[in-house]
């Protein structure tokens, strides 16, 4: 008798877990669908069933949307509407905008042509410098 009651009580919570387990995975499932999947019911409504109804209502939850799980061809989807020419402009990334490519490279350019003066500048100062210290070190005869 004692063993009997063991084996009800461990399937029964097998069972519970069970329930749970349908119910959160139903309510996630639900929850995270597209518009497009909830074809008979609202969310709102498949959430309350899914609630009240445990395991029931996830299970037909599942019964329900898999059954709708191939893509509709008739379907409009958000950017489908307007052919590409036509489609409301976005701004471009610098590296896909042209007029930025051109305006990055004219200012390297002149960046290393201002770089390429200074380093002259530096450099004839440099010799000087060393002509400099050089006639300071010869001893004038």
């Amino acid at each position: 008798m004692r063993s009997t009651l063991y084996a009800v009580g461990r399937l029964g919570l097998i069972f519970f877990f069970a329930s749970l387990l349908i119910t959160v995975a139903a309510l996630v499932s639900c929850l995270s669908a597209e518009e497009d999947r909830l074809r008979t019911l609202p969310r709102w409504a498949w959430v309350l069933i899914i609630l009240f109804f445990s395991p029931i209502g996830g299970i037909a939850w599942f019964i329900v949307s898999r059954a709708d799980a191939a893509p509709r061809r008739n379907v409009w989807r958000q950017g489908s509407g307007f052919p590409e020419a036509q489609r409301p402009g976005r701004p471009l990334a610098p590296d896909d905008d042209p007029e930025f490519l051109r305006r990055i490279a004219k200012e390297a350019k002149e960046t290393q042509a201002a770089d390429r003066e200074l380093l002259s500048k530096w450099e004839m100062d440099l010799r000087r410098r060393e002509e400099e210290l050089r006639k300071q070190e010869k001893p004038e005869d």
